[in-house]
């Protein structure tokens, strides 16, 4: 930087701020002030022209004025001319009070931009260096039209200095997220790339910046980049070098540019050359095992910068997903975490460990940690630490330890805080729904909770274990007991009163047998809450009423008295007043065969989506990425209370009559989870013919983990552009193994998927999730099946409710699909909508593969065999031998296999080392068996894979897709 000369020290300036100090009062300092204004408005007025030296003083005096709090209405000319200065202090000042006094819509914004651009073209680096940090500091979009293809041509010119080529970077990168549309695409972009080989590391880092923002718009333009960062990440990880001597922050090597270029690899999926992945894995590894090191300082700058490329590194690991060693290495590192004395680290290996649990291949090694986060729950005293236990527990909450957290849960709910109780009493509704012990253990969770929280305990909670007590004959009794040991004690929630007393009009006279719990004992017992509860409540005990009238004649008499009584015949609410007239006009005329009919037993409700899980998303949008990202093979599934409805407001016993008053239908059989695992069996259609000579496994014993239901929709069928977004292909064959992640993500939309299926059908739930703040206007996504997949699978779309999703909101969409007969293709996903004025549209391949309609098959070793040997014939075998795109594992190629819906068969094969797997493709016309042999070689690091099956199709369709994942 140039020294100032002498007589550049400005004394006048000096002498004024002096006496702005010395003010005894607030009206001296607008006294002297007002002075100096007027003294430089006739300094700029006069005949006299200033030199250079004068002009920059008093712009000066403006500018400390201005930051004073006064307001400036003139000078900004003269501050323009000292732009054109070849002195650095006068045009230094110049810029600076431009950056700080000149709004983006001034007049004088073009004469700026001029003088700009004559600096961007002399060859001054200081000159450049000022005019780049002006243009940063205003950023406007008039600005950087005019100036955008300026910057880049510094920043790929070989003649332009490192200091110069720092500030094109970070000066791009500011007009970029200013204005993304005025930054065009050109050569500049694929050599930009090369910076991050440049020698000197601070042009490194600014590049770095610039790509990652830039690879989020358009990840295809920089693909190349992949390499050469994991090139530099690796000389910087794994090698001593004698130029990062100036960026050792510590005894940390760069730990600034670390994080960047991990975070660029986000951007990215896994690199498919295998040494490259190695040489990323290898770095990984690396930074895994120095962060097991003894510190090198006790300062707390090193174990900052230390842990934060550690952090960055393990999110790296999180977003491939495809590393089982790292991902486990990964959650053990965090584990040491959860019990550090700092907070900021709990904090952060609690959330990071948040998004492992969704991982197949590292769910297992969190629940490993489930005692301390327990402990944590417990004993931590900051709130936003207790906050991401309960999101942890949540998260790694499967079927094998739901009685343990949801006890937990419950045992901290009494203590917790009130900020976090609502989430708390959804997630424990929705873990006990989702994985249940038994249904008489879910009823007790849900009592027990509405004991603990009743004030904290919503509306669609009660409704829904009313529902699934309906929809359920084997737990009514056992409910009607419970609820009704319940509303004994002596303080009851309303909220325990509502369930009892819909539970016990229903269901009451399954424990009326018992003395202790007579007709005429459940009315007293319910009747004794009545003048404690709301208006909407007590109408739905005199709803219970007219049921006990039903069910209990020998008790009608008291039950109409109440019905008489003033208080309810008279009551100022319409809707009390109406209940008891209609109720007692129907107990005294109607029959007995007539009441019976008009009171029967409540239907079971029909299936909708969980509103607690709806509520929980909108009470807290990121707990549907954890939903949407968890990822498991869909043999897995734990088992839900699907059977159960979504209460809309129909359902409500105390806001709708009408169930109680009309003539109810005859209630439906009572399907278990396993019957009716997605909803979809209720179809006319028949049972396909079966073409192959082994049996199919018998159905799960449970449901499957997605609350929702199946929309009658017509199916979508739109003419739409095919041109698939960047990285669609690839994305899309990582669902052959799995059912639930996301499907696509760019700077402004993220879209989920959570996928069931059962038989030849499928039911998908996609998430669109808006990443902006700004909303989307017209979003409307549509399902197309092209060519001959239309007569191949058969798609149902529900239309979204909305046609705007605003900024940082997600809306679900439902689609179902039924296979017809073995395809090839996949369902186009078409997204449009209108971000900030232009239509933006996003062409995906749905996950929909002919393996999602596998159904794993045991057999014995005898069985196998001769159903190999009669799959000989001409196009019904495929055979390929093949290098292995991934080092050959044999716990990542069973889980692989398990994932793509084989079921393997253990102890067939003579050579332990191979997989041989059974199954059967569903499809509506027809039924296809498959048998598989997997052959790999370690040491050459090859496959052989060998496919029967009756359908020469479906054998080449199902090897392509394997291919791909070995």
């Amino acid at each position: 930087m140039p020294t100032v000369a002498k007589g550049d020290g400005m004394r006048g300036l000096a002498v004024f701020i002096s006496d702005i100090r010395n003010c005894k009062s607030k009206e001296a300092e607008q006294k002297r002030i007002n002075k100096e204004l007027a003294n430089i408005r006739s300094k700029f007025k006069g005949d006299k022209t200033l030199d250079g030296y004068n002009k920059k003083k008093y712009v000066c005096k403006l500018l400390f004025i201005f930051l004073l709090g006064h307001d400036i209405d003139f000078g900004h000319m003269e501050a323009v001319n000292l732009l054109s200065s070849n002195k650095y202090t006068e045009k230094q000042i110049g810029y600076l009070f431009i950056s700080v006094l000149v709004n983006t819509d001034s007049a004088l914004i073009r004469l700026i931009i001029q003088a700009i651009k004559n600096d961007l073209e002399a060859r001054h680096p200081v000159h450049i260096c000022l005019a780049l940090q002006c243009i940063a500091n205003i950023g406007s979009k008039e600005m950087a039209e005019a100036l955008t293809k300026e910057i880049p041509k510094l920043i790929v010119s070989g003649e332009t200095i490192d200091a110069v080529k720092q500030s094109a970077c970070l000066c791009l990168l500011r007009l970029f997220r200013t204005s993304p549309e005025t930054v065009p695409p050109g050569e500049w972009t694929q050599r930009v790339g090369h910076l991050l080989n440049d020698q000197h590391l601070g042009v490194v880092t600014s590049a770095t910046s610039l790509i990652h923002t830039l690879a989020q718009k358009t990840p295809e333009d920089f693909k190349p980049c992949v390499q050469l960062a994991i090139s530099r990440l690796s000389r910087i990880v794994t090698s001593s070098y004698t130029d990062l001597q100036d960026y050792t922050y510590y005894f940390v090597p760069a730990p600034w540019l670390s994080v960047k270029l991990l975070r660029l690899l986000q951007v990215y999926p896994p690199p498919e050359d295998p040494a490259l992945r190695g040489r990323l894995n290898e770095c990984l590894e690396t930074i895994l095992n120095k962060a097991q090191e003894p510190p090198k300082s006790k300062k707390v700058q090193h174990s900052n910068a230390k842990n934060a490329v550690l952090f960055e590194a393990i999110n790296l690991i999180i977003h491939h997903d495809t590393e089982p060693s790292l991902l486990v290495r990964a959650c053990n590192q965090l584990g040491q975490f959860l019990q550090h004395r700092e907070t900021n680290l709990r904090y952060l290996a609690l959330e990071s460990m948040c998004l492992l649990a969704s991982s197949e291949f590292s769910h297992e090694a969190v629940k490993k940690h489930m005692d301390t986060v327990i402990t944590a729950l417990k004993t931590e005293r900051d709130v936003s630490v207790r906050q991401r236990a309960v999101d942890l527990l949540y998260g790694m909450c499967d079927k094998s330890n739901a009685e343990e957290i949801v006890a937990e849960m419950l045992s901290y709910l009494e203590t917790a805080d009130y900020s976090i109780r609502e989430e708390m009493v959804l997630k424990v509704a929705i873990l006990a729904e989702k994985y249940p012990v038994d249904y008489t253990w879910y009823v007790d969770t849900i009592l027990n909770l509405i004991r603990i929280a009743g004030d904290y305990v919503s509306d669609e909670v009660w409704y829904r274990v009313i529902q699934i007590v309906i929809n359920r004959d084997d737990v009514q009794g056992y409910a009607a007991k419970v609820v009704f040991e319940a509303l004994q004690a002596p303080a009851c929630h309303e909220n325990m009163v509502k369930v009892g007393g819909y539970i016990l009009g229903e269901f009451g006279n399954l424990i009326a047998g018992d003395q202790r719990s007579s007709p005429m004992v459940q009315f007293q017992l319910l009747h004794s809450k009545y003048h404690l509860c709301s208006a909407p409540t007590r109408g739905l005990l005199l709803s219970t009423y007219i049921k006990f009238i039903n069910l209990f004649p020998e008790i009608k008499g008291q039950l109409q008295d109440v019905l008489r009584n003033n208080n309810n015949l008279q009551n100022a609410d319409a809707e009390l007043q109406q209940r008891a007239i209609e109720y007692l006009q129907l107990s005294t005329v109607a029959s007995q065969d007539v009441l019976a009919t008009v009171l029967e037993e409540m239907p079971p409700f029909p299936e909708r989506e969980s509103s607690i899980l709806a509520k929980l998303k909108k009470k807290k949008p990121n707990v549907s990425d954890i939903e949407v990202v968890k990822e498991g093979k869909k043999s897995s599934n734990p088992p839900t209370l699907n059977n159960s409805a979504a209460n809309t407001p129909e359902a409500t016993p105390a806001s709708a009559p009408v169930p109680v008053m009309a003539a109810a239908p005859a209630p439906a059989p009572v399907q278990s989870a396993s019957d009716d695992l997605l909803g979809l069996s209720a179809g006319p259609a028949a049972a396909a013919p079966v073409t192959n000579n082994f049996a199919a496994p018998a159905a799960p014993a449970g449901g499957g983990g997605l609350l929702v239901d199946v929309f009658d929709t017509p199916p979508a069928q739109n003419n739409v552009s095919t041109a698939l977004a960047p990285q669609a292909e690839e994305n899309f064959f990582k669902f052959a193994i799995k059912n639930n992640g996301v499907l696509f993500e760019n700077e402004l939309l993220q879209i989920g998927v959570k996928a069931e299926y059962k038989g030849n059908l499928g039911r998908l739930g996609l998430f669109y999730g808006n990443k902006t703040s700004y909303p989307f206007q017209f979003f409307t996504p549509t399902v197309s099946c092209p060519g001959e997949l239309a007569s191949a699978m058969n798609v149902q779309t529900k239309p979204l409710d909305v046609n705007t999703v605003e900024g940082g909101a997600q809306v679900q969409q439902i689609i179902n699909v039924e296979c017809i007969a073995d395809f090839v293709d996949a369902p186009i996903l078409s997204i449009k909508f209108s971000y900030s004025g232009s239509m933006q549209q996003i062409n995906l391949m749905l996950p929909v593969m002919l393996n999602k309609f596998f159904e794993p098959v045991e057999m014995d070793a005898t069985s196998f065999f001769n159903r190999w040997k009669q799959l000989s014939s001409p196009g019904q075998e495929e055979q390929k031998i093949f290098k292995a795109s991934f080092p050959i594992n044999s716990d990542t190629s069973r889980t692989k296999l398990l994932g793509f819906g084989f079921g393997l068969l253990d102890g067939v094969d003579p050579n332990p080392d191979n997989f041989v797997g059974a199954g059967i493709i569903k499809a509506q016309s027809s039924q296809v068996g498959c048998l598989l042999r997997l052959e790999p070689n370690m040491q050459a690091q090859m496959y052989r894979l060998t496919l029967r099956t009756s359908s020469k199709s479906v054998t080449t369709r199902l090897a392509d897709l394997l291919l791909k994942l070995f």
